[in-house]
């Protein structure tokens, strides 16, 4: 009897060094700045801008840089990410243009890939954006091309978003879910062009990185082998929508009763992607917005390939009504 109070004893004090110890790190972390690493030893890397390699950036630029990054003006100087919801803090944007103070102006390019690799910084802070591990590395190169360009967007400027306010949750996150990635040991290779479902894979995840919001957790991601992701392109990720509403991403698997397999045709989709207004003649919700620098050949390779992916039953409408109804 006395050997069982001992134990029950020592359980309870065990348990309570445990939530001691948790308390004092939840603290910690509630208390401090985002999680911060040693400053990265970046690769010496020199990219030679071409004209083509200026072009493709600019493609590139257009899916994922200038959508989070570009101010009333146009120009990559940062904003508020209001499609986050406010349960991560009051999150913006870094200013991003070649400005040597305030922007990416003193960057090496190296430097540039390493962060667009991993996400972290010169300086060892982190940012609340996609890493892109899975990019080529000659589509690397092209969006460092751009960013070194004349183009209006990368020009330099001063103006700055304010600093972000992140909460509890995005600090948490930050020492437990968003890790930053590993810089590739080996080199990527662009997909062989002649191979269209190669061609939809590696534009739908390491380009325009589709899957990302397209599957059941955007904070949940495989980022190595985006296949294992849970949900993977059957929707489900919840955003905020320019009104304050909750809405979910779709499923763009070939389920028939809630994906889109008896939804589009291939020409369909391909017109959907690029105007932004599906077959029946609604529009799709902010954040999804017209990839427009897509061309035909790229989004027809995604619908071929998304034809080759497991079809998951997700009925995205469903939970759309039930928010809905629950926000009234």
């Amino acid at each position: 009897m006395k050997t069982a109070k001992k134990i029950l004893k020592r359980i309870g004090q065990g348990l309570g060094v445990i939530l001691l110890l948790v308390g004092g790190f939840c603290a910690y972390v509630a208390v401090t700045p985002p999680r911060t690493y040693d400053p990265p030893v970046a690769p010496n890397i020199h990219v030679e801008s071409t004209e083509a390699r200026i072009q493709r950036g600019e493609v590139i630029a257009h899916l994922q840089c200038i959508s989070c990054h570009a101010d009333n003006n146009n120009r990559l100087t940062g904003k508020r990410l209001d499609e986050l919801p406010a349960i991560f803090g009051k999150v913006y944007s870094r200013n991003i243009t070649k400005d040597k103070e305030k922007g990416i102006g003193n960057w090496t390019d190296g430097q540039l890939i390493y962060f667009l690799r991993t996400g972290i910084r010169p300086n060892g802070t982190t940012a609340f954006m996609p890493q892109y591990n899975l990019m080529a590395d000659e589509d690397m190169k092209s969006v460092v091309a751009w960013l070194r360009s004349d183009r209006f967007p990368v020009q330099a400027s001063k103006t700055e978003a304010p600093p972000a306010e992140y909460s509890f949750v995005a600090k948490m996150l930050a020492w437990t879910i968003l890790q930053p990635g590993d810089f590739p040991n080996q080199s990527i290779p662009m997909p062989d062009s002649t191979k269209p479902v190669a061609v939809g894979r590696y534009v739908a995840t390491a380009v325009a990185d589709c899957y990302g919001c397209h599957s059941a957790d955007y904070l949940d991601l495989d980022k190595v082998h985006p296949e294992r992701t849970k949900g993977y392109f059957a929707g489900g990720s919840k955003f905020t929508d320019e009104a304050g509403k909750t809405i979910f991403s779709a499923n763009l698997t070939f389920d028939e009763q809630t994906g889109i397999g008896k939804k589009y045709t291939k020409e369909q989709f391909i017109r959907a992607v690029k105007t932004g207004v599906r077959p029946d003649g609604t529009i799709f919700r902010y954040p999804m917005v017209p990839r427009l620098s897509l061309s035909d050949r790229e989004i027809a390779a995604i619908y071929d390939y998304l034809k080759t992916i497991p079809r998951l039953n997700n009925n995205i409408a469903q939970k759309q009504a039930e928010v809905q109804l629950a926000e009234k």
